[in-house]
């Protein structure tokens, strides 16, 4: 779905008030939800969630953990619901065998960096990356998914929009009210900067989580490749501003934007049409991994040689105050368990 711009505006308008009742329903769902227990996992469980439907940037985040943890010794296995996928796992994703119209964008990009499970029953996913010779399993997402244990939680909070309106969906964005997941929670990470983040950094900080910050920086030789090119760009994520905005920072020209809904499904008219209109107009076309992903599943296309994509890396920074919490919690709960 593509996130309405009403979400985002710090005072709920007139289109939240009129869905407050339907976000009542919602939140009750969602807390009844939030308080079913859940399962011990046989491996250290650590969540990359966040507060807010949309894309605050759990993906890289989750890639930045799986590497400290790498570093560390650990051999961290990716956990993920699979989302836009076809198969409910679980199974573990391997590239090229399996695309994205079968287990999801985020899982592919995943798999590229570490062993990725693909399982819409959490538990029965951790099961398979134990047996699979994981040491911790790394949540992408599920921070409001009560079936597995979470060891250590970190909410990815975007800098530029915060938590919106504040407000449950569908009135805003959040998807349960706040009051459920702080106690979820052990750290924020906010990505960016911007007002909206700070103020949820703040409330963090009063509430004894962990604070971090980071920023998304596309490599240097990649920015680089888009310094003063004029650009057709698209992509389907949760805030495709974003990306063209990244665009800008790179210094490219962006002359035609095209934003698709989150976790697009693309067809062979669309990426005809975008092809033609670059080619066309003279442009370069742009596009994230996500979206790269997805538009390597479709069929009845012809390939694209000439379609650009551009990557992003998470920079942490206080890495190794991240690395500490995240090996203190893994450490913590093998102790309660020898």
């Amino acid at each position: 779905m593509r996130a309405p711009r009403f979400w985002w505006r710090r005072s709920p308008t007139l289109s939240a008030n009129l869905l407050r009742p339907a976000s009542i329903l919602y939140t009750s769902i969602a807390a009844r939800r939030m308080r079913q227990p859940g399962e011990r996992a046989d491996l250290p469980v650590i969540c990359i969630g966040n507060f807010t439907a949309g894309g605050a940037g759990k993906t890289p985040t989750a890639l930045a953990v799986a590497r400290i943890l790498d570093a560390a010794g650990e051999s961290p296995a990716f956990l993920s619901r699979g989302y836009g996928g076809s198969l409910p796992g679980p199974i573990q994703v391997r590239s090229p065998e399996h695309t994205a119209s079968e287990v999801g964008d985020e899982p592919i990009l995943l798999s590229r960096a570490a062993r990725t499970i693909v399982s819409r029953d959490r538990p029965a996913g951790a099961r398979l990356a134990y047996e699979s010779g994981a040491t911790v399993v790394v949540m992408d997402d599920g921070l409001q998914n009560p079936s597995l244990i979470k060891d250590c939680a970190v909410a990815v909070v975007d800098g530029a929009t915060g938590i919106g309106n504040g407000l449950p969906l569908p009135a805003g964005p959040l998807r349960a009210p706040m009051n459920l997941q702080w106690p979820a929670v052990d750290a924020v990470l906010v990505i960016g900067d911007g007002e909206p983040g700070r103020i949820i950094a703040e409330e963090a900080r009063r509430r004894d989580k962990r604070v971090f910050e980071a920023r998304l920086e596309p490599p240097p030789e990649a920015a680089q490749a888009l310094e003063g090119r004029k650009v057709l760009a698209f992509a389907g994520i949760g805030r495709p501003d974003k990306f063209f905005e990244t665009l800008r920072g790179c210094g490219a020209v962006v002359e035609a934007a095209r934003p698709f809904p989150d976790h697009h499904r693309y067809t062979a008219a669309d990426l005809t049409a975008l092809r033609q209109e670059a080619e066309t107009r003279g442009l370069v076309a742009v596009t994230t991994e996500k979206d790269f992903a997805r538009i390597a599943a479709v069929r009845d296309t012809e390939s694209w040689p000439n379609l650009m994509v551009l990557p992003v890396r998470l920079r942490i920074e206080n890495e190794p105050g991240l690395r500490n919490l995240l090996l203190r919690r893994i450490g913590e709960r093998r102790l309660r368990t020898t």
